[in-house]
């Protein structure tokens, strides 16, 4: 600013009043001000106008990974819903570790952010309980585990989502249908899986043991239960992975094995990440709107830190059916020869 009033011939507290739109500065030398503005690169430091504030201007984002799409999604989320507030972000992965959890955890506490936005590998119910006896400002999004009536949190309608995969697949005539869920222990886990079961139960059947396989979310496990499922002596029509990184693995063990999608075998998903519809054929799934969730983690959050009440505190966005190239009516069956 210094250096600007220099070049104008003014005192640095007109460049200033030109800065904050105040009016009682000269046409002419407003728009020699402004030009010099434009012409050197000048920005106003947010991060100073927090300071003033009382703040430090820095949220903090706490995630399992950095090579997740589903991660990814919710970072996107907020860092656009962060660009106009003048805060800037923070991110951390703790890689599922409980050691870094608790570490980063022990950070956000120790004052220096103003509030943080976490994506964890559990629910940390009782760590999450002593940021908030600290006064930490923080909004869980997607919890995988439990939390206490007083967390804030933003989540998706998994069960809901899980139930419309699992009915639509029944609409095109699949009864064998798999299903490749996440760890029990997760919350969002459990729910996709107690959606599938709800939809079976509805249509009159019961889910056949074989046919319900665990696993990590992980690509690899998508893989590796598929693989498992076309080894049973009578392999299912349809198979339910529990997110789309599994469908993934899906797609590579049926290709391995010489079977069609959807010709031999229906493949269906759940998230929607950015990659679903340019793998071939485009993947039937369920959109979890991840960069919304993100968004209004952030809008959560700064009601926290501005100290005003949350309308909610947890907050469950829709899920939706994307239905793309991966499903079709189940073939027929072979006929012996005679």
């Amino acid at each position: 600013m210094r250096e600007i009033a220099a070049a104008a011939g003014v005192s640095p507290m007109t460049v200033s009043r030109v800065l904050n739109k105040r009016p009682d500065v000269a046409p002419g030398t407003r728009h020699k001000i402004e030009q010099l503005v434009a012409e050197s690169g000048f920005v106003r430091s947010r991060a100073a106008t927090a300071m003033r504030k009382g703040r430090h201007g820095l949220i903090d984002l706490v995630v399992l990974s950095l090579d997740s799409p589903y991660i990814l999604e919710i970072i996107r989320g907020v860092e656009e819903a962060l660009e106009p507030t003048g805060f800037r972000l923070v991110i951390s992965a703790t890689n599922g570790e409980d050691q870094r959890e608790r570490q980063w955890l022990a950070k956000i506490s120790d004052g220096w952010t103003d509030g943080a936005i976490l994506v964890l590998a559990q629910g940390q119910s009782a760590r999450l309980q002593a940021l908030r006896r600290r006064g930490t400002p923080f909004v869980v999004v997607d919890h995988q585990g439990e939390l206490g009536p007083h967390i804030p949190s933003v989540g998706a309608t998994n069960w809901a989502g899980a139930r419309s995969a699992t009915e639509y697949l029944l609409s095109l005539g699949h009864r064998r249908i798999a299903f490749i869920g996440g760890s029990p222990t997760l919350g969002c886990a459990q729910e996709r899986a107690s959606g599938f079961r709800a939809a079976l139960e509805a249509a009159g059947l019961v889910p056949e043991p074989d046919l319900v396989r665990p696993g990590t979310f992980m690509h690899e496990s998508g893989y590796e239960q598929t693989l498992a499922l076309l080894d049973l002596p009578r392999p299912p029509t349809a198979i339910f992975a529990g997110n789309d990184t599994m469908a993934f693995g899906c797609y590579s063990a049926l290709r391995e094995r010489g079977v069609t999608v959807p010709d031999a075998i229906s493949v269906i998903g759940f998230d929607d990440v950015l990659v679903a519809p340019l793998v071939i054929p485009p993947l039937t799934t369920v959109r979890q709107p991840l960069a919304d969730m993100g968004r209004f983690a952030v809008s959560m959050l700064q009601r926290l830190i501005d100290g005003r009440p949350l309308d909610a505190v947890r907050v469950e966005l829709a899920t939706s059916l994307v239905v793309r190239d991966s499903c079709a009516a189940p073939a027929p069956p072979k006929r012996p020869r005679p």
